[in-house]
């Protein structure tokens, strides 16, 4: 027999109140459910690991795994030393913020900036800005400290997005010098504006802690990124534009007149292997957003989870559907031939992912569906523009899958953001009698959550690129961002990490060139061909003396 809503939650509320489970029980289930999908975000390293190896050519598959696990260590502490300062260092209640007025009082001269001080403390007009407490952890509360991990995992996760984009030529020196920066200064500061209660773009904020800035909700609605089109995917999508921009392309990625070669990765096999791992982690990644899975202020609140889960996987499916198709067509009608291209439906279904990422809690499913489909289109155009006109080599498209497709979802939530479902997620709209939320314009709303967009699209480009291209050009300056022609002929692999990632192979290795030849050089160096020699000398004396 199938059970409704609510005889579902009636039996919940019978069987807890029948234990006698403590008050803080929804609080527990909560924060469980957070730090389970936190692990599945942390998993998606696994997936980007496998996505870059296979991506890139075997002399470097080594090199490129290293970068990825590092993500995640380096990403550890720096996420501890200032990250989450930056990102979430809010203010605290006061221990009298029960007895604190909860609206103005004109009479006795009242005003939110007065309830905001009883309520807070002192603040400043920056907090909107940037968060400034908890350095370290120090005087962290405990019970943020799931909030801390799962927030942890995204902004590790926005660091590895560049490591694709710089592959095969990147020092190793400049990968952790910029994986700190992304991490401990960067990413925060646009995950504060958007996330915190008390950033400037953000859609949680309220009269308290708006109350140093003359509005409450940026262009009457805030920003709707749900799971992180611009705080996640357009920082590491912009930091890795500005990179492959200072960086310049590999050797060989384009000819004498400047048209692009094909440098395919050594493994397609690994390549799909990491799409279904970051598919998987992303039901972390989109859900878990949420941070909740039970709320007391919203009935049967695991709807917008349930929800948020199935928009993520029709994002998925029609993002890569529509890319095979798109690029079947184009090779079609520009060569003649009918090719159904694997890498390039696995890189669409990361394209639809990243385009629902931002809207997936506020949106019907069928508009999920045009969100991803258009995302591979977008996907796929920004490819052709980013190699064929700008001339930017990027091995693994980081650029066009998540600047491209993370701007496009968040216009995507100005569009097509329902007017339930917003509120579900941010409750009643402050300062309103009826409490609607400002929604997309083609479901009736007026164009503010589209504006909103606009300028948060706008801010994150310019605040990314303001930051890292002088960075990348210092780093190239002083020598310390690209690796010698020789070394990157050579393959990372062997000039930096002891070896090829498959000896036994040697030189057979395909892709080891680029071209599937497997030139011996890529493979193994001219010592370990002495070596080997020298072994099979050895052995064959052996054997003759032993049938002597």
């Amino acid at each position: 027999m199938a059970l409704n809503e609510t005889m579902v939650q009636e039996m919940i509320d019978e069987a807890i109140a029948a234990q006698g489970l403590p008050e803080a029980f929804p609080t527990d289930i909560n924060s469980t459910f957070t730090l389970q999908s936190g692990y599945l975000v942390f998993f998606m390293q696994a997936g980007f690991a496998m996505l870059c190896a296979g991506s890139v050519r075997a002399k470097n598959a080594k090199n490129i795994i290293l970068l990825n696990i590092l993500d995640a260590c380096f990403g550890c502490c720096a996420w501890y030393l200032t990250g989450w300062a930056f990102a979430y260092g809010d203010p605290l209640m006061t221990a009298d913020a029960a007895n604190c007025p909860t609206e103005p009082d004109a009479a006795n001269g009242v005003t939110w900036k007065d309830i905001q001080t009883c309520t807070y403390g002192a603040t400043g007009p920056n907090q909107a800005f940037i968060g400034n407490r908890f350095f370290a952890m120090s005087n962290l509360p405990r019970g943020s400290y799931y909030s801390w991990f799962f927030q942890f995992t995204f902004a590790a996760t926005g660091a590895t997005i560049i490591s694709g984009a710089v592959a095969e030529r990147c020092k190793f020196e400049a990968y952790m010098l910029y994986e700190l920066m992304i991490v401990m200064f960067v990413y925060p500061i646009v995950a504060h504006w958007i996330w915190s209660p008390w950033g400037w773009l953000s859609a949680l904020r309220n009269p308290i802690t708006a109350a140093n800035q003359s509005y409450v909700l940026f262009a009457g609605s805030g920003v709707y990124d749900f799971a992180g089109d611009a705080a996640v995917h357009m920082v590491g999508g912009v930091a890795s534009l500005a990179a492959a921009w200072v960086l310049g392309p590999r050797i060989g990625r384009f000819d004498a007149a400047g048209n692009p070669v094909d440098m395919p990765g050594h493994n397609a096999s690994l390549t799909l292997l990491g799409v279904f791992l970051l598919w998987f982690g992303w039901y972390g990644f989109n859900p878990g957003s949420a941070g909740a899975i039970m709320s007391t202020s919203v009935p049967n609140f695991s709807k917008v989870v349930a929800a948020v889960a199935i928009n993520t996987t029709v994002g998925a499916a029609s993002g890569c559907i529509a890319t095979l198709f798109i690029a079947m067509a184009y090779q079609y009608f520009t060569l003649g031939v009918v090719v159904w291209d694997l890498i390039i439906a696995g890189n669409g279904a990361l394209a639809g992912l990243v385009a629902i990422t931002g809207p997936c809690a506020f949106v019907e499913t069928w508009a999920a569906f045009l969100i991803g489909g258009i995302g591979g289109f977008v996907y796929f155009v920004a490819s052709k523009v980013n190699l064929s006109l700008l001339k930017i080599d990027d091995p693994l498209d980081a650029i066009a899958v998540h600047m491209g497709c993370g701007i496009w979802g968040l216009l995507a939530g100005g569009a097509f953001a329902a007017p339930g479902m917003v509120n579900d997620v941010y409750g009643p709209a402050p300062g309103t009698t009826d409490g609607q939320r400002a929604y997309g314009f083609i479901m009736g709303g007026t164009g503010s959550v589209l504006a909103a967009a606009c300028v948060a699209i706008l801010m994150v480009f310019v605040w990314t690129m303001a930051i890292m291209t002088p960075f990348f050009l210092i780093l190239k300056k002083v020598g310390l961002f690209r690796v010698s022609p020789e070394v990157e002929a050579q393959g990372l692999d062997v000039s930096h990490h002891g070896g090829s990632a498959y000896p036994h192979e040697g030189g057979k290795a395909v892709g080891g060139n680029g071209n599937g030849k497997g030139d011996m050089d890529f493979g193994l160096t001219p010592d370990m061909v002495d070596r080997k020699i020298q072994e099979a000398m050895e052995k064959m004396k052996k054997e003759m003396v032993a049938t002597a």
